[in-house]
């Protein structure tokens, strides 16, 4: 690891590429608000997760057999709704870059190039394994509990328990 000096996070050089750079590029939220507000300003997060919770039901993202329709390549429904969904990210990203939008309280938007590495690839496969084998990703392990699937607890579980071990191995691991 280089012992150069960075920066503070609001002034990061994405040039630099040591590990503790890429790592802090990696923790750090550059688009975080600076601004300050009230707790029930949150609310609205809460809301919107409680909708997207909804549409995930509505929508059988959080069933285990069209999990494994999916895995199987029986049905291509899954496929649909995740396409639509790298599609609406894709234009929004492209809106956002193209007119320059802010956020909604005025702030800019930036986005950051990533190199990619070994790491996100086996992070993957690690991550289809658990997704294919327990039929539920972070978001729908939530909705699966909000509809009384008991068992999804388990799943919750188990996610914070990996994610707790990938902060313990995190320095092993190749980034």
């Amino acid at each position: 690891m280089n012992n150069k000096s960075i920066a503070a996070p609001d002034k990061i050089d994405i040039t630099k590429d040591s590990d503790f750079e890429v790592r802090v590029l990696n923790t750090v939220c550059v688009n975080e608000s600076r601004q300050q507000h009230p707790w029930w300003h949150n609310l609205k997060y809460l809301v919107a997760g409680m909708l997207f919770g909804i549409v995930l039901v509505k929508s059988e993202m959080i069933s285990w057999y069209r999990m494994q329709e999916m895995f199987r390549l029986q049905r291509f429904h899954m496929y649909g709704i995740m396409g639509t969904a790298v599609l609406t990210g894709i234009v929004s990203v492209w809106l956002i870059k193209r007119f320059n939008i802010k956020t909604i309280y005025g702030e800019k938007i930036e986005f950051h190039p990533r190199k990619f590495n070994k790491g996100q690839l086996y992070g993957g496969l690690l991550f289809g394994l658990g997704w294919g084998m327990t039929g539920a990703c972070p978001g729908p392990i939530f909705a699966q509990i909000g509809t009384g699937a008991v068992a999804a607890i388990v799943i919750l579980a188990s996610a914070v328990a990996g994610t707790w071990v990938y902060g313990l191995v995190r320095d092993r691991l190749p980034h």
